[in-house]
């Protein structure tokens, strides 16, 4: 792999007040206000075809070996030559008329197993006040053509490039950061969906989940009361379940009857046909079978029977462009809830400006205004879905060190997160954790491991020996032997892609019983339901200890509990959430002028104190600062309980002035603030860890809404 540049850390130590450096532009991934380092494969690129090609070998074959390697959704076919013949193949390639765009392929830095494609449109926010014509005066000198306004995003558009644009979308957003005009550009890149969990062979009982006793390998704790909640509803058509996966086999029994199937649609076949193809096309079916299997005196009963389905199968990739149309679809649809048993295959991965866009529209948008209540897994490899680990054991040092963790999905504060517990009501060894999992639903127990695109499938190191007890998850399977099993039904399902489509059940019932709640007061009535199952053991792979709540109630490995299906229900029913109600307003300000320290990771603290106890029903942070240039600084705002958002990334370019306002709706990370009680120390924090250009602070303010 070849780069100027070896690290963040050098490449921060390049910058001298004027954005990205020349001589960087080509491998820096301005990404939902992050740079990442990129590094570019030696013996791979990547063409769009021109509509005169159909596939690579129509391309004229020059004196150089080309090999077609693989297809990327939506629209980029991979070739692959020789390494030392790579920068001649993409010229041949780039005059070719055969191609309408050609680009390298790229690694991340910090994550050498992933590899990112790069498409030809990019996504680029200006400043508010700037207007069209100026608007079209930037892009038309860079060769940039506007496709559509992003909803969600204030002067923010999607572009893509013209045969005029000199520079591929990597560089040009690279160079938009040193225009003033400009708040934001990144390109839209392709990465690879995270692969799908194998289930286990053994055959256990069947859906212990929904309701069960103490038994063999399993506790009463460990179920979701189902049966109960069903005295109350089993769901109804009305409220329709969203499976967005790699398919569903539609044609199954447990998925047949009056209005079950609303709106399918195949996103890589392109109809409205989403059945399984490939050998690998297993994983929606066995998870539209837990959340809404039909209840009809054979095969499985789902969480939520009587609820639809809406089966959306996805590309398996995760570019702009296709989580849009995710998102989209079930939002103009109908969805109620939509289930993602699905991230990233990278270590780090941080959403894009579109993607968070899509995802906050289907939460406060869909279902008339109501909001779809989105659910997520968080993961099979044991780890942080944010935060840092060192890192050892792992095949060929493909990952060591000191790692940064993140799945941008499972920390999306619009999201309800999902961890897994086991039928003995323990914590799964697989399952990821973190600030940021809401609620965990049980499933299976396994070794922890992920899906990698340079390895396949992985165990995480250290790796666990044994047998591990537990259960499996019972559930619907592709019709005939092509599926996990020989029958129609899958015995052991599991992972956090188990259960989320639980959540995805019980969140629908909720619905059922009152469907005029909205996505948050489902979440808070999830949260508010559950059972505090507790594990005081030592995560058998890491050691740590994290099974037990906090004083919030509120534990790193099951967020506020495993979700209790008939306690949400009854709360939904006859508690329904009343709306909060701002009673007063309170607010504090620093005027205190400090400067920031220069290249210091730590950078600086400034503090408020608030004495009123009540929960936080709205917050607003207003920040003043002068700097010789902003795109330096970090400004974080801490939580008493140490909980922090990012405020302010390095996103502000040659820009000296900040003076704004950071509230809900601009800054959506604020609100995981919400709910918490108000008293105590809060402090914001601003990090300048570049050389050089220095600043101050020049005042702050907190408006607490309680």
């Amino acid at each position: 792999m070849t780069s100027p540049i070896n690290s963040s850390t050098a490449l921060s130590q390049n910058y001298e007040g004027i954005g990205v450096p020349d001589d960087s532009i080509g491998y820096v991934l301005q990404r939902g206000g992050e740079e990442l380092i990129l590094h570019k494969v030696p013996d791979r690129f990547t063409v769009r075809l021109s509509p005169s090609a159909s596939e690579v070998k129509d391309l004229p074959q020059p004196s150089i070996p080309m090999q077609h390697a693989n297809s990327v959704a939506p629209s980029l076919e991979v070739v692959q030559v020789a390494s030392n013949q790579l920068d001649e193949a993409m010229e041949l390639a780039r005059n070719s008329e055969y191609v309408d765009f050609a680009s390298h392929v790229y690694q991340l830095d910090s994550d050498p197993a992933s590899t990112v494609y790069l498409t030809n449109q990019l996504t680029i926010q200006f400043q508010e006040e700037v207007d069209a014509s100026t608007r079209n005066a930037v892009v038309s000198n860079l060769g940039l053509k506007e496709l559509k306004p992003i909803e969600g995003v204030p002067n923010g558009f999607v572009y893509e490039t013209t045969p005029q644009a000199q520079e591929n979308p990597l560089k040009i957003a690279n160079r938009l950061t040193r225009n003033p005009e400009v708040l934001l550009a990144e390109p839209n890149i392709v990465i690879k969906s995270q692969a799908h969990y194998v289930p286990r062979d053994s055959l256990y009982s069947k859906q212990w989940y929904l309701n069960c006793n103490d038994g063999n390998q399993m506790t009463a704790a460990s179920h979701i009361c189902a049966e109960q909640a069903w005295d109350i509803t089993k769901g109804v058509r009305s409220v329709v379940v969203a499976i967005t996966d790699d398919s569903v086999d539609i044609n199954h029994p447990d998925f047949q009857g009056v209005g079950k199937i609303v709106a399918p649609l195949d996103l890589k076949g392109r109809d409205n046909i989403p059945l399984p193809e490939a050998p690998t096309d297993n994983h929606g079916t066995a998870c539209a079978g837990i959340a809404v299997a039909e209840e009809n005196g054979k095969g499985i009963v789902g969480v939520a029977p009587g609820c639809a389905l809406m089966p959306i199968r996805t590309t398996g990739f995760l570019d702009d462009e296709s989580v849009e149309q995710i998102f989209n679809w079930a939002i103009d649809k109908g969805a109620s809830v939509i289930s993602c048993s699905w991230g990233a295959s990278a270590i780090y991965f941080p959403l894009s400006v579109r993607q968070k866009a899509v995802i906050h529209k289907a939460a406060t948008q869909g279902r008339k205004g109501k909001g779809c209540v989105v659910v997520f897994a968080a993961g099979n490899a044991n780890r942080p879905i944010n935060g840092i680990l060192d890192e050892s054991g792992w095949p060929n040092d493909i990952i060591k060190g000191r790692v940064k963790w993140l799945s941008g999905f499972a920390v999306h504060p619009d999201v309800i997160t999902v961890s897994a517990s086991n039928s003995l009501a323990k914590k799964s060894a697989y399952s990821n954790w973190g600030t940021g999992v809401c609620v965990c639903a049980p499933s299976n127990n396994a070794p922890p491991g992920m899906w990698l695109q340079e390895t396949g499938y992985i165990g995480t190191p250290p790796v666990l020996k044994g047998t591990l007890p537990g259960l499996g998850v019972f559930t619907t399977d592709r019709m005939g032997a092509a599926g996990y099993n020989q029958s129609d039904f899958a015995p052991d399902f599991g992972g956090t892609s188990s259960a989320t489509p639980v959540v995805a059940g019980v969140a629908a019932l909720i619905l059922s019983a009152n469907p005029n709640l909205t996505a948050q007061e489902v979440r808070r009535i999830l949260e508010q339901s559950t059972d505090k199952i507790v594990d005081s053991d030592p995560d058998p792979q890491l050691g740590i200890r994290m099974g037990t709540y906090d004083k919030n109630g509120y534990s790193q490995w099951f967020g506020y509990g495993k979700v209790n299906a008939f306690k949400a229900v009854q709360m939904a029913q006859y508690k329904p959430m009343a709306q909060q109600q701002i009673t007063r307003n309170i607010s504090q300000e620093n005027r205190q002028t400090m400067a920031i320290p220069d290249n210091n990771s730590k950078g600086l603290s400034s503090s408020l104190s608030i004495t009123e106890t009540s929960p936080i029903q709205d917050i607003q942070v207003t920040v003043e600062i002068e700097h010789s240039f902003l795109g330096d600084i970090e400004v974080w705002l801490v939580a008493p309980n140490n909980d922090q958002v990012l405020l302010q990334n390095r996103t502000l370019g040659i820009n000296t002035q900040l003076k704004t306002t950071y509230t809900l709706q601009n800054t959506l990370y604020l609100r995981q603030f919400l709910n918490l009680p108000a008293q105590g120390t809060w402090q914001l924090k601003v990090i300048d860890g570049v050389p050089e250009n220095t600043g101050t602070l020049k005042y702050w303010k907190l408006e607490l809404g309680l």
